[in-house]
């Protein structure tokens, strides 16, 4: 007899968090619990999701970059249906799937240059091992240059191109050869170019880490370090391509870059099927499979999977279908404007980060004395707290669903689907405008929450010292 799903989640209703906690990560569901955003989500579509009290909410968070084109959005759910549903059988091993190449030849089309070859797996941080091991292999060389703050993975080998000591602490040694260096700031970039024997120069062209966009000037000086070396420039466009930027690729706003390795994931599934990309050069690729009994030298088991395949073809099809990199720079000009009128009307509002759908809120000290000893009163506390006064009440009061923008960041990042309606810009304007006007009222509710969660990181890092000091 099948099992039924329906039966199984209605079962679980009840102790599901509970369950959860106990059985895959007791601090993740401390953390969702602590800042109330341990919610039963019940339903989501599009833009929106359902808790289990009926309350919609608009998910501006789109799983950390996957939904550019919502949840279940029906051409991408019914492509995925009929491979479902299909005789096609898949992971043959011994195979050359149809879709796979029909795929790759798709995103090669769409690439800025010549790039003409396309290895699949099942992830970004996978996409990213991939391009460690492409780079050392065609240039015979062994360092990979990073950007501080960036967000490559979380693997062995991509955490050691990750710029977040946050991720970092307690695993090392990482990779020996990996190098970091400050996000525009040629002159240190050339610095580590002349003293080592770089592979690659990897970098997202938007770091998601702060919503920090990469300088054209800083991204051609690299392409230019990199060819004068003899090292490849990889993109990791996991989070920023398939539209998210305004182009199909973030690093395409730079005219002319000619990358020679593109990283692709998230969004590319649909939000349906995980699936990762990395697309480079004939003679990169041919360098790493340069004969026949070296034809399987870096695979993935998962990868090529007919789900998966059919779920980025019909992505791209939507992409094209409704016009969404237009509608991506039409919206988030929309939100530009927004925001940039109330940065003129609240103290803490610093800066507005835009690049089509990638939006990151920058907050800093503010001028009234009053607003200023909460902030330091904040930051003393912890220094990943003041963010929360936008993300929660934004969230409790607002339904919009964001998220910070990294560790100690004062950034709040909004990844919206593609597909938002001019309503919902305004929806969220309106909620993040309410929150503002609070949290420009000190003392206030925002910071009591504050406090209290403030009190809350101190404790825990008491606790965190006396086990130590054991």
């Amino acid at each position: 007899m099948p099992i039924d799903i329906g039966k199984i989640l209605a079962e679980g209703e009840r102790d599901r968090f509970e369950l959860f906690k106990q059985r895959v990560s007791p601090q993740w569901a401390r953390v969702l619990r602590t800042i109330g955003f341990d919610k039963n989500w019940v339903r989501g579509e599009g833009a929106y999701l359902w808790d289990d009290k009926g309350d919609k909410y608009l998910d501006f968070m789109s799983g950390w970059g996957v939904f550019n084109f919502g949840r279940k959005h029906p051409d991408i759910v019914r492509a995925v249906d009929q491979v479902l549903h299909s005789e096609l059988p898949g992971w043959i091993a011994f195979d050359t799937p149809a879709l796979a190449a029909v795929l790759a030849d798709e995103l090669c089309r769409r690439m800025p240059n010549d790039l003409e070859r396309v290895y699949f797996c099942n992830s970004g941080t996978e996409a990213v091992e991939a391009a460690i091991k492409f780079s050392r292999k065609a240039t015979g060389k062994h360092h990979i240059i990073h950007l501080r703050k960036s967000f490559h993975g979380l693997t062995t080998g991509s955490l050691s191109l990750n710029g977040d000591e946050s991720f970092r602490q307690g695993f090392e040694p990482f990779l020996p050869t990996s190098l970091e260096a400050p996000a525009n700031d040629l002159e240190a970039l050339e610095a580590l170019f002349e003293t080592h024997d770089v592979a690659a120069f990897i970098a997202e062209p938007i770091l998601g880490k702060g919503v920090v966009i990469l300088e054209d000037d800083y991204l051609w000086g690299a392409r230019e370090l990199c060819r004068k070396h003899g090292a490849l420039l990889v993109m990791d466009e996991v989070q920023t391509g398939m539209g998210r930027s305004g182009k199909f690729l973030a690093s395409a706003w730079v005219e002319g870059l000619d990358p020679d390795v593109v990283l692709l994931s998230k969004a590319l599934s649909g939000g349906l099927v995980p699936v990762g990309a990395l697309i480079t050069r004939k003679e990169i690729h041919d360098a790493v499979y340069p004969s026949m009994e070296k034809a399987l030298t870096h695979a993935c088991t998962f990868g090529m999977g007919n789900l998966a395949m059919a779920a980025g073809l019909a992505s791209l099809q939507v992409l094209d279908a409704e016009n969404l990199i237009a509608r991506a720079n039409d919206l988030g000009a929309q939100f530009k404007a927004g925001l940039e009128a109330q940065r003129e009307r609240f103290e803490f509002i610093s800066e507005i980060r835009q690049r089509g759908l990638m939006i990151g809120i920058a907050f800093d000290k503010p001028r009234s004395m009053g607003l200023r000893t909460a902030w330091a009163m904040i930051h003393k506390m912890d220094e990943n707290l003041f963010p929360q006064a936008v993300v929660i009440p934004l969230f409790d009061d607002g339904k919009v669903l964001t998220q910070v923008a990294g560790h100690a960041i004062d950034v709040v990042k909004l990844l919206p689907p593609l597909t938002i309606s001019d309503e919902d810009v305004q929806w969220f304007l309106k909620s993040f405008e309410d929150v503002m006007v609070s949290l420009h009222k000190f003392p206030g509710p925002v910071w009591e929450v504050l406090k209290k969660l403030g009190k809350h990181a101190v404790k825990g890092r008491g606790r965190k010292s006396a086990g130590q000091e054991a």
